[in-house]
């Protein structure tokens, strides 16, 4: 995706997109030091590479207009189990 103000299927900015993938990728790093169960850990790594993936390519194009709105969907499905796994385990790591 050439610019931040384009807008890809689903209407999520690239500069989100972006931002997206840094929190995934983060939550990924994160989960693998805080010993969060295996499911997660891959259910994280597998959005954040697509988005990673789909991000490289023009917004227009089939695959990203295919894929993304129900990948940003399953994203914040993600980031959510992440914090709420996050929340009841801090401090027993």
């Amino acid at each position: 995706m050439s610019g931040s103000t384009e807008r890809p299927a689903g209407g999520t900015s690239a500069m989100d997109l972006r931002h997206l993938g840094r929190e995934l990728k983060t939550a990924v790093e994160l989960a693998v030091v805080g010993l969060a169960p295996q499911p997660l850990v891959e259910k994280l790594a597998a959005i954040a590479g697509l988005l990673e993936a789909v991000g490289g390519l023009p917004a227009d194009s089939p695959p990203v207009m295919a894929l993304l709105p129900k990948l940003v969907v399953r994203a914040a499905a993600a980031q959510k189990e992440w914090s709420e796994w996050q929340e009841k385990h801090r401090g027993n790591a």
